[in-house]
């Protein structure tokens, strides 16, 4: 067959030669074709990446945030956004690789291919080409076929010569004789001249044969076989096209598939009862302000602080503006329950830290005692800084936890403690009683006295207290202070300085509170 179909293309060898160089442009557009596609592909991924990585969390804050269900599914949805970008990034890889690699390689062989074709064509059109067959081929066929016509005639004149002469009565027996030779001569020359002929004409035909039925037939058949096999893999390479994205398009669904369970996993209530234990303070709002009757008659007091008018304070209102607060070592700048959580994170950072050190000293006492047993292995003195440090590290870590531990018992307020308390200071006289988780909120809310009110009793400070923190008031160490409130259980009571200053102290930084507190009738 495709003999035959070579047969009828014999005479459209430019045709076809354009054709197969045509394939082999239209293979050239396709590997520049995809290598395009895979840039494309691999902007988009980092594009992604880039994108992922803008907005992904930075620092404690966000740390903080993930806590939250519908913060925590945005990093989700980042973490998963990146994973999908390592698909695009894969599949433009696996385009270079699996087309464009294999494509060139097969464009660079198909090109030299046919070349080499086209210069068998080259030689062939040579010998028994158009210019051949004009030149070379027929232009001999004719010499010869020429020269055998003219003998033949020859032949013919000196035949009709010898038989005029031997009818002729005149013509001696030595002419005729003469007549007959040149007529036999002349008639083998043309028999010669006709041999000659035949055989030349002969290998014309045999030649002109050879070249249309097997010559051209060959060069157009490795043509058509080399087109052949760029068709099958130009389409080999249309199907790798789609196939090396249907290998990812499985993860690439797990992908889109974790984005959507991220959005299911918010929890807007549970978000919203995170907030408030977070940041819920223990305190509650100010109670109201009990009635003065001053027709009944002024009562007295019995301190010259107490008759002091108290200091009139604004209300806290939402989402108002509040005055940054230096942080403090004990977080007594914070409200009682935040106090606490802090002041107990930071017990559990310290216990890790403790273990931390205690593993790594117990690991180089075991390393000395190795050394010791074989001193080939390494010096045993080598390892006392390091030892001596660790040992360092452990007491000061302890003494850290000891000073927190410490704060703790002093913010539970006569709860118990998760860890031992270790107490190096001198501790209040008054009574301590179950601490209400419901406290009252005076870090939140500056409460506004509208009526004059009466102290309780009175109190000396045994510490200097800093009250930087909203509702609070600084005393000093061995300060005469007006109780105006009593302490409810949450280890703050208000009192009231003799310059008129009002707030909320720490119950344990005075002496005297339960043994001083009277009511007026």
């Amino acid at each position: 067959a495709l003999q035959h179909t070579a047969l009828w293309m014999f005479d459209q060898y430019d045709v076809i030669d354009k054709h197969t160089q045509s394939g082999l442009d239209l293979l050239d557009r396709y590997i520049k074709f995809v290598k395009e596609r895979s840039e494309i592909e691999q902007n988009y991924a980092k594009q992604l990446r880039n994108l992922t990585k803008k907005y992904a969390k930075r620092g404690n804050r966000e740390d903080q945030d993930c806590k939250f269900s519908n913060h925590a599914s945005f990093q989700e949805i980042l973490n998963e956004l990146n994973d999908y970008a390592g698909q695009r990034e894969l599949i433009a890889e696996n385009l270079i690789t699996g087309i464009c690699v294999d494509l060139l390689k097969k464009l660079q062989d198909f090109k030299q291919e046919r070349k080499t074709v086209r210069e068998g064509g080259s030689e062939c059109e040579r010998e028994i080409g158009r210019e051949g067959e004009k030149k070379k081929g027929r232009t001999d066929g004719k010499v010869w076929q020429k020269r055998y016509a003219k003998e033949w005639a020859e032949a013919e004149k000196a035949s009709q010569q010898a038989e005029k002469a031997e009818c002729e009565v005149y013509a001696t027996k030595v002419d005729v004789e003469k007549a007959k030779q040149h007529a036999h001569a002349r008639t083998h020359t043309a028999e010669e001249c006709r041999n000659d002929y035949a055989a030349e004409l002969q290998k014309y035909n045999k030649e002109q044969n050879n070249h249309y039925y097997t010559d051209i037939p060959q060069l157009l058949n490795k043509l058509q076989g080399m087109d052949e096999r760029r068709i099958r893999s130009l389409a080999d390479g249309y199907c790798k096209f789609s196939d090396i994205e249907k290998k990812v398009l499985p993860i690439i669904s797990k992908c889109l598939e974790g984005i959507s369970a991220a959005g299911t996993k918010v929890n807007e209530k549970q978000d919203s009862i995170l907030v408030i234990e977070q940041h819920k303070s223990g305190f509650e709002p100010p109670a109201d302000v009990d009635f003065e009757d001053y027709s009944q008659g002024i009562k007295s007091a019995t301190s010259e602080s107490s008759l002091n008018p108290p200091k009139v304070r604004g209300l806290i209102w939402p989402f108002s503006k509040k005055h940054k607060q230096t942080p403090a070592e004990d977080y007594s700048h914070l409200p009682p329950e935040q106090r606490k959580k802090r002041l107990q994170t930071k017990i559990d950072d310290i216990h890790k830290d403790l273990q931390k050190a205690q593993d790594q000293s117990e690991a180089l006492e075991k390393m000395k005692g190795v050394y010791e047993q074989n001193p080939q292995m390494g010096d045993p003195s080598s390892l006392e800084p390091r030892i001596l440090e660790m040992t360092k590290d452990m007491g000061r870590l302890r003494g850290e936890l000891a000073k927190y531990e410490t704060w703790l018992s002093e913010a539970l307020g006569g709860e118990e403690s998760p860890f031992p308390v270790n107490n190096n200071t001198e501790t209040s006289m008054s009574s301590r009683v179950t601490h209400d988780p419901d406290a009252n909120i005076y870090a939140e809310f500056d409460e506004e006295f509208d009526e004059i009110e009466s102290p309780i009793g009175q109190c000396t400070a045994l510490y200097s207290f800093e009250g930087n923190s909203e509702g609070t008031v600084s005393i000093k160490e061995g300060e005469l202070l007006s109780i105006m409130e009593e302490d409810k259980g949450d280890g703050w009571m208000r009192v009231l300085r003799a310059s008129g200053d009002e707030g909320y102290i720490p119950s344990s930084y005075i002496i005297g509170a339960a043994l001083y507190i009277f009511y007026l009738s």
